[in-house]
């Protein structure tokens, strides 16, 4: 039995990603700070374990409980994040320490785990990035740092890792409709101006190549593959999940 650790995969993207992991047969070990959302799933394959992902500890906690529960470790997916707008001016120690924290600190501490765990063969991490990653935008400097920043950390570790068989990538959504995204939206300094669903309509119509936007599922599954070993030639790769919004 394979296993997969997904860190926030208990809500938004995150839980697409462990639904799509629970259909290609992997068990799958959550960590978030609640299990809200995972409760409903099979706990036979979906096992839960409270963390703050700032917390090196409970990276190797989370590791362990996957080897505990099939054997080996095969895949690992950083996908707790935050997303906030706000303006330079306003920014604090309290709030850039929580985002860089979460967002880059917490990947790197997955990454470190999982290298450290994983399975002899090697296997695959997958780093959930953003398209904020590889370019800018007003208000966004704070959250657009950690997700540069994460993308450096995947195309650095994919060398060091690379002997060891294990590969590294990270996927960059673009605006993927969550219940956190329009949370987001709806603070004072984003891009929305208050009305999220007009922005994403506006968005889409004058970004999205294909006519639409992507889902969960699309990063999902996509994960699936880069963490599997079918996959041996894709490693130090951010790759867009955007339906041509930023093409490259």
């Amino acid at each position: 039995m394979k296993s997969v650790v997904i860190t926030g995969g208990n809500r938004g993207i995150g839980r697409s990603i462990t639904e799509s992991f629970l259909a290609a047969g992997y068990t799958v070990v959550v960590g978030a700070r609640s299990s809200q959302g995972v409760e409903e799933l099979d706990p036979k394959r979906v096992i839960f374990h409270a963390m703050d992902v700032r917390d090196e500890a409970a990276h190797h906690a989370l590791a362990q409980q996957a080897i505990s529960a099939t054997g080996q470790l095969n895949a690992w997916v950083n996908n707790a994040g935050i997303s906030a707008w706000k303006p330079i001016g306003e920014i604090n120690d309290e709030f850039f320490d929580e985002l860089m924290g979460i967002n880059l600190k917490g990947a790197f501490w997955g990454c470190k785990a999982a290298a450290e765990h994983m399975a002899p063969d090697g296997g695959g991490i997958v780093n959930i990035s953003s398209i904020a990653g590889k370019r800018g935008s007003a208000k966004n400097a704070m959250y657009c740092a950690t997700k540069f920043g994460m993308n450096g950390l995947t195309q650095s570790l994919a060398k060091e890792l690379g002997p060891q068989g294990i590969r590294v990538n990270a996927l960059c959504p673009v605006l993927i409709k969550t219940d956190g995204l329009m949370e987001a939206l709806m603070t004072d300094h984003s891009p929305a101006n208050g009305d999220p669903e007009l922005f994403l309509a506006y968005f889409l119509k004058a970004n999205s190549a294909t006519g639409t936007l992507p889902t969960g599922k699309d990063v999902g599954d996509m994960a699936v593959y880069l963490a599997a070993k079918e996959n041996h030639a894709i490693t130090g790769q951010c790759i867009n999940v955007d339906c041509g919004v930023f093409p490259q």
